[in-house]
């Protein structure tokens, strides 16, 4: 299994308007993705009101690769989301120990 953790940075002053997609959009669609074994969605806190992540753990690379792309390093975006993400970050882990 596949561990892959996405955090975004929002763009100061859309914090309201992604939180709103990430609740509406982005947890609904990771959530019914096939080959996603667990999907934990992180919203903002107060000490770092503009930080959203998901920490997903995939069957498999076949799995990731049909949902991502060949390469699994680039972030999947969805059209509402770019313009109110100022930066993204994906790092990928074997899982153990599950």
């Amino acid at each position: 299994m596949i561990m892959r953790i996405f955090q975004v940075v929002v763009r100061p002053g859309k914090e309201e308007e992604f939180g709103r997609f990430f609740h509406q959009t982005a947890i609904p669609l990771m959530k019914r993705t096939r080959g996603l074994a667990q999907v934990l969605p992180g919203a903002a806190r107060p000490e770092s009101p503009r930080e959203f992540s998901f920490v997903m753990v995939w069957e498999d690379l076949h799995a990731l690769k049909a949902f991502v792309g060949e390469d699994i390093a680039s972030p999947h975006i969805d059209a509402a989301e770019a313009e109110l993400v100022e930066s993204r970050t994906i790092r990928h882990y074997d899982l153990v120990g599950a």
